[in-house]
């Protein structure tokens, strides 16, 4: 677990509790060592987070507080909300109501100075009918990728010629208006960018493949110049 997804769930353990939390029970539920909550706990109290208490007594946080101002300052905020908006816009269905659903849970704990200026913000990515995203595809080529299902695609180059391809799929690319699917393509026996909008049909094969060191991911992306730690 990254350690700043600990601290969120620290602060989200303790929230809303009239009686103190032991650090022990907030280690069992995270799965980390007594030291470990006890240097995160110090480590929150020190950047402004509101947390009383002592070890081997328990902690909570001081009555009326919540996560507090801190933990997004103004910039960070505008930043989420236009985040979620392209993803909402460009990301497909499923994408889109995670960005949803995760602004109204960022919205419910914000203080009201920060919630309007995020809701003030002049950056948009309006959400028009007919796009790619709007047809699904993008929504099952993303399950594609995550259940490392095989897709049989019939694709269409730029003369308009169609080829049957049997892909892996590995990962979608955005490039500010367009998608591309990344793979590898066992007709060509090589790693293909393919675009979702030349995808004359797709048809699930039920087969699936595994994560191989030599034409997974990572080797994708050395592939096209990418560094895999860029993802």
């Amino acid at each position: 677990m990254r350690r700043a997804d600990r601290l969120f769930l620290i602060i989200h353990a303790l929230r809303g509790r009239r009686s103190a939390q032991p650090a022990r029970r907030i280690a069992e539920t995270l799965g980390v060592s007594l030291r470990t909550v006890y240097r995160d706990i110090a480590d929150l109290q020190l950047s402004g987070v509101p947390i009383e208490g002592e070890a081997g007594v328990g902690y909570v946080l001081r009555k009326g507080a919540d996560i507090p101002p801190l933990m997004f300052n103004a910039d960070e905020l505008e930043a989420l909300v236009v985040g979620t908006r392209f993803v909402r816009a460009f990301g497909g269905e499923r994408l889109g109501r995670g960005a949803r659903a995760a602004l109204l849970k960022i919205n419910a704990v914000l203080p009201p100075d920060l919630r309007e200026r995020g809701r003030r913000t002049r950056i948009f990515a309006p959400e028009l009918p007919n796009r790619i995203e709007a047809t699904g595809l993008i929504d099952r080529l993303h399950g594609a990728i995550q259940a490392r299902t095989v897709l049989l695609l019939d694709y269409r180059d730029q003369h308009e010629a169609v080829t049957r391809r049997e892909v892996e799929p590995l990962c979608l690319a955005f490039w500010g208006g367009s998608w591309t699917l990344g793979g590898w393509c066992r007709l060509r026996a090589d790693f293909r960018s393919f675009r979702p909008d030349r995808i004359a049909t797709l048809a699930e094969t039920g087969q699936s493949f595994e994560d191989d060191r030599t034409r997974g991911l990572e080797a994708y992306l050395r592939s096209v110049g990418a560094e895999p730690d860029e993802r």
